[in-house]
């Protein structure tokens, strides 16, 4: 039997805010292992702690990092606060809900639109009331431009090529995330796309605004396209992820069905939030029940608990 004893690793600020008592999923975790019997410690994170939590006796939870050995797991935020996951791997496509089917019918359409109203106007204000489409394209675009990674279908850039050949009369709107570090190269790609092509505007930030009036959303995987939703506007995926089943993903379809799809085939946006947020993640401030999911998930994954 594994040691009663559970390590939460945390960065500085996260870390600060736990011992504080600020970090309501921290809050729960500990709650939930405490009153089964472990013990509970706080540790400050970085690569030499996590590399050292494999030798330790007890279980490890890391906050979005890898959990690399058979007694950890990783928690990551489920895109709205208070809603939390807890994972056994970091890569978003291969979380629990991914491999999951989606069934609208299954879900009660009058519960799903009195959430998603309620939310929205928490998240997003009047934003989503005041939803229009202009003619408009938003590319919700995050780092690494030019490189074509794992999960992806094809490059961030080369994305944005197969957007202007399929965009006819629309404008383009290649959304930058205010949080990444762009390099000199990849701006000036940028630069060069929008001063070629009369339909393309580059912009920083922004994002909600973009939903409110964008026809449709194009991305890797940005959360913009299932923030989307709220507004009722759908997308197409060139990456993996995690909220797929309700938006065209190029990696199975190919560019040209995934467009026709995202014209021919409305999601169902309330019922998706509804079952993809509420029902498939951890509230946080929940008392009780948030306690009992923690402990089921940890258990599902094989923790002794």
């Amino acid at each position: 039997m594994e040691a009663r004893i559970l390590r939460i690793y945390l960065d500085d600020v996260m870390l600060d805010m736990a011992q504080r008592g600020e970090f309501g999923f921290v809050a729960r975790v500990t709650k939930a292992f405490e009153g089964i019997g472990f013990r509970v410690e706080l540790r400050r994170n970085s690569f030499q702690e996590r590399l050292k939590s494999a030798g330790r006796n007890g279980y490890s939870l890391f906050l979005m990092d890898d959990p690399f050995h058979p007694k950890s797991l990783t928690m990551r935020k489920s895109y709205y606060f208070p809603f939390w996951r807890i994972e056994a791997t970091p890569k978003r496509w291969e979380f629990e809900v991914a491999k999951k089917i989606f069934h609208p019918a299954e879900i009660d359409t009058d519960i799903a639109l009195n959430w998603v109203g309620n939310w929205r106007k928490w998240l997003f204000k009047q934003g989503p009331e005041n939803a229009e489409r202009t003619g408009l394209i938003y590319v919700a675009l995050q780092g690494k431009l030019l490189e074509h990674r794992s999960f992806q279908s094809m490059s961030p850039i080369d994305m944005i090529a197969e957007v202007q050949a399929r965009a006819g009369d629309k404008r383009i709107l290649l959304g930058l995330h205010p949080g990444e570090d762009y390099s000199d190269e990849e701006r000036a790609t940028l630069d060069a796309i929008a001063a070629n092509d009369p339909r393309v505007t580059v912009q920083t930030g922004g994002m909600e605004e973009a939903l409110r009036v964008c026809d449709f959303v194009i991305t890797q995987n940005s959360a913009a396209a299932l923030s989307g939703f709220f507004f009722e506007k759908p997308a197409i995926l060139f990456g993996e992820c995690d909220f797929h089943h309700q938006m065209p993903r190029v990696s199975q379809l190919g560019v040209d069905v995934a467009w026709r799809q995202l014209e021919s085939t409305p999601p169902a946006y309330a019922e998706y939030l509804y079952w993809f947020v509420a029902l498939n993640s951890i509230k946080a401030d929940v008392e009780g029940e948030a306690e009992a999911k923690i402990l089921a998930t940890c258990k599902r994954f094989g923790w002794d608990v």
